[in-house]
This record gives structure tokens, sequence and C-alpha cells, in this order.
């Protein structure tokens, strides 16, 4: 039997069940579209114990209890989508886990929801992108302590380490997990914001700096070092000091807006993030070189996908 379960196998999803395989833990796999899980499994089936499931039925069958199932599918209706589903197939005090990025006020309801049917709710923050999911995510779980404990030990495995430590917590009850994820990609914005100014002045100096070479430079011992940084570098030698053949078109997944309608809301003030915010909505009109720096960061370090210049 399997310890746990994801399912949906986008990229993030599989990059996960990819992670917790590779750490020795036996693993259900489930996609609703089935072609995707047959995919899946001649693609990375060696990696390690697998069991693959077309049907919810099938995969629920195949976990161990009390299950732990994490669903990896697009915020909002999707989520219930599969929570409807799933509900009906499991037992009293089985756990879904919602590793996406949805809204803290969704997670609330869903962990009432589940509850009220018996069953157990973990929203869970995940940060770091595909390579993260893969190679070790930061891991911000939320929900009742007691349905944690039970998940602990492949979280903080899974996760990513540090100096010995894993970059796993629990956050806290209800919704937390999430809240604090939206906080975290609405602080994510700001950095990112200030980065792509910097490298934008000093592209448009009148100094011939390798922008590669700064970035390296002050990730190797400067205050503003971090892996945003080391990104930056990667990106600039991939696609050249320029970045021309990026379109400075910069998209958002939500968190941030979600930060700062909360800090409307409890009359917070949140300058810099509603600067960066709206700097990626003029981006999409205007497309300057900092937009292109935003772009490029968002591709290296998540996959998001960029639009290229058409050649003529």
């Amino acid at each position: 039997m399997s310890q746990i379960g994801v399912t949906g196998l986008a990229v993030m999803g599989a990059n996960l069940a990819r992670n917790i395989a590779r750490r020795g833990v036996p693993i259900a796999v489930h996609n609703r579209t089935a072609a995707k899980t047959r995919d899946f499994m001649s693609e990375f089936s060696s990696e390690g114990d697998f069991t693959a499931a077309e049907t919810l039925e099938e995969f629920v069958a195949a976990l161990e209890r009390p299950r732990r199932i994490i669903v990896m599918v697009k915020a909002g209706a999707p989520v219930d989508g599969v929570i409807a589903d799933l509900a009906p197939l499991l037992d009293k005090d089985d756990i879904i886990i919602d590793a996406g990025n949805s809204h803290f006020q969704d997670t609330r309801r869903r962990e009432q929801e589940c509850a009220e049917k018996g069953l157990r709710f973990i929203g869970t923050g995940v940060s770091g992108g595909e390579e993260g999911a893969l190679n070790g995510p930061s891991i911000m779980p939320g929900g009742p302590r007691t349905a944690y404990a039970e998940v602990e030990e492949i979280f903080t495995t899974i996760a990513a380490q540090v100096d010995g430590e894993p970059c796993c917590a629990y956050i806290g009850a209800d919704g937390a997990g999430h809240y604090v994820k939206m906080v975290h990609n609405g602080v994510e914005y700001g950095m990112m914001q200030a980065y792509a100014e910097g490298f934008d002045l000093m592209h448009q100096s009148e100094f011939p700096i390798e922008l590669k070479e700064v970035a390296g430079l002050w990730n190797r011992g400067s205050v503003v070092r971090s892996w945003l940084c080391e990104l930056a570098e990667r990106a600039f030698e991939q696609e050249g000091n320029d970045l021309k053949a990026l379109r400075g078109y910069v998209d958002d997944s939500g968190e941030g807006r979600w930060m700062m309608a909360d800090g409307i809301e409890m009359a917070v003030p949140t300058p810099a993030l509603a600067a960066s915010l709206f700097a990626r909505f003029y981006s999409r009109q205007e497309g300057d070189y900092a937009a292109r720096v935003l772009a490029a960061l968002r591709n290296q370090f998540g996959g998001h996908a960029v639009k290229k210049v058409e050649e003529t």
C-alpha cells in the first residue's frame, strides 16, 4: 500500500510526486486524464515505488489508512471539484492536502466542509516553483495540528534542507498556511521588482556593464544576494545582456492581488506590493526592459512561460 498519494500530474504535481518517491516513500499517482498518468509512469516509474491509478476509486484503494492525499490542481473551482469527487470515497479521519496556491478564505471554507464529513484538510503553501517541487521546496502547512503530525515526516523529508534543517514549519490552524504563502508571494513581487529596476538602471547607464557579472558578484557576498539573484545571472547568461528576445510581458497568478486586498481590508499599507503589482499590469501595455527582467526571473524559478519577440 502507498503511504501517500498525489492527484494532479501537471509539472508541479509530477515533480512533487517524483520528489516523494525519490525519498523512498511508496506513492500512488493519479490524474483526471488517464493518458497523463500513463505518460508519467512511462517517463518516471524507475525513480521510485509508484502505484498508478487511472480512476479515483483505484487511487483511493491504493492508499493505506488514514489516507493522505495531495491535490495539485489549479486554484479555485478545480480544487472544489476534486474534493467533491474524493469525499464520497474516503473514510473518517482521511486527510486531503491542498498544495496549490489557493486563497486562504477558500481553504477555511474547505476545512470546515471536510470536517463536517469527518475528513481532515491541510492547506499547504509550497514555494520554489517546478525546480523546488522536484528538489526541495519550502513548505507552509496549515490546518489541524493532529493531521499535520501524520504528514510531518514526509514533508520535512522532501523539503529543502538548509544547514541540516528542513524548510518546513507548521504555520497554524485554519487557512494559515495559504495565508502565509500569499504574503510570501507578495513579498516576492516586491523583491523581483527591485532587482528589475536596478538592472534596468544599469542597463541604460553610460557604462558598458555586463549584468551577468554583476548578478554573480552580488550573489557571492553582497547584502542583496539571494536565489533570485542567482536566477538573474542564469537568465542573462542564457538570453544576453539585452534580453531582447523576450517580450516584457509579466503575468500575475493572483496572490499579490489577494494580499493587497487583505491589506486594504485591514488598513495595513502595502505600497511596495502595490507598486510591483501595478508594474506587472503596466508591462502588458509597454513591455519595458524591467519587465523583461521580471519575465526572465519568473521563467527561471517557476518555469512560467515567457513570450518571445517574433523574429522577422
